[in-house]
């Protein structure tokens, strides 16, 4: 029986690709939004060269399929979906927009319409093994103190519409428990992995990283004791397919749990890093009010644009939640599976994001690692 795939064009879902393509035994159907079938493969095949290198982008168990997880029926023809609903025992659908700029009538055609429409496609399915939903720790929102894995509805607020639009999702898919054995995934923070600090997507952190090593933070808008919840892209990669192929239903948090670090750690590694002084943090409302505007009237047009950019990302600075993964870990641990503090390979991030400019000059997976290609 085989697996179907969605979101593999992005950061994790492509990781999540080569682990199946690497360590199963099953054919992968990679649902890619584009014209065609071919052009569909041709979307997939700078990451797989990017993991495999030169050479890497076929496979033999892989077939890339265009559709798109927002129209009905993955806007398939009849005869396909029918072919896909009779050979896939396995869904994990990762498709999703991880902007927090989106408004949330746009988040939610994605992230919610689309979930309902993979929801529909397994339903049809002949015989479904498991249904793996990707969704993230952030579904709970501004929730004060520990966020246990069985817990989603607490009257939680939320920061933007990303987090809204998920959290909604996820409530859907959890409706269908008693249809669909349900796997409910929540990773947090997604950087680059451990071992060569590659990433292929420059979001979230590093973004204020960025900034920072160019000079352009001045101040903080954070608690220096706040809890910063990273884990390295291998870590969730691995856990996905361990979990997607033969984990029990319910709900894990792929995080770093009790290995989370702070705000003011981060700061201060990164400080040693660039060989900078640490900006100051200040309260959030502090900053607002008088911080902000005081920076603003003294710095550049650049400088004024690089933080109205960054603004999105200051929320998670002052967080309270704290995410409990005892269930991720019982299950992942004795396979091997573990995340490790970000301590351990924050120089790793920095350097690759350094050599490759921010990503303006990306290096593979492959080449990054120093691996020769495997095909």
């Amino acid at each position: 029986m085989a697996v179907l795939l969605t979101g593999a064009t992005g950061f994790v879902g492509m990781e999540v690709l080569t682990r199946w393509l690497e360590r199963g035994d099953r054919h992968v159907y990679a649902l890619v939004r584009a014209e065609d079938d071919a052009k569909a493969a041709e979307r997939l095949r700078p990451g797989l060269e990017s993991a495999f290198g030169e050479g890497g982008g076929d496979h033999e168990r892989l077939t890339a399929v265009a559709g798109d997880v927002q129209e009905s029926g993955l806007g398939l023809d009849h005869a396909t979906l029918a072919r896909l609903q009779g050979e896939v025992s396995i869904v994990v659908h990762s498709a999703a927009s991880v902007s927090f700029t989106l408004g949330i009538e746009e988040s939610r055609a994605i992230n919610v319409g689309g979930t309902r429409n993979m929801l529909d496609f397994a339903l049809g399915c002949e015989d479904v093994e498991r249904f793996t939903y990707v969704s993230t720790a952030y579904v709970a929102g501004m929730h004060p103190g520990t966020f246990r894995e069985d817990q989603l509805v607490e009257g939680q607020e939320f920061r933007n519409a990303y987090e809204r639009s998920k959290f909604e999702a996820e409530r859907m898919v959890r409706s269908y428990r008693r249809q669909l054995p349900v796997q409910v995934l929540r990773p947090s923070i997604v950087v680059g992995e451990r071992e060569s600090g590659w990433t292929s997507s420059f979001n979230v952190l590093y973004g204020p990283l960025k900034a920072f090593a160019r000079g352009a933070v001045p101040a903080v808008p954070a608690k220096a004791d706040s809890p910063v919840d990273v884990v390295p892209v291998d870590y969730v990669a691995d856990a996905t397919y361990e979990l997607s192929s033969r984990g029990p239903t319910g709900t894990f948090h792929l995080v770093a749990g009790r290995n989370a670090t702070t705000v003011g750690r981060l700061i201060d590694l990164a400080s040693r890093h660039f060989r900078k002084e640490p900006p100051p943090t200040f309260p959030p409302q502090v900053y607002r009010r008088v911080v902000y505007p005081l920076v603003l009237r003294r710095a550049g047009e650049r400088t004024r644009k690089g933080l109205e950019k960054l603004a999105v990302f200051f929320p998670y600075f002052s967080m309270d939640v704290r995410y409990d993964d005892r269930r991720a870990r019982a299950e992942l641990e004795p396979a091997g599976i573990r995340v490790t503090p970000v301590d351990g390979y924050f120089h790793r991030l920095l350097d690759y994001a350094q050599e490759s400019h921010w990503g303006k000059k990306p290096r593979g997976r492959a080449e990054a690692r120093g691996l020769p290609s495997s095909r």
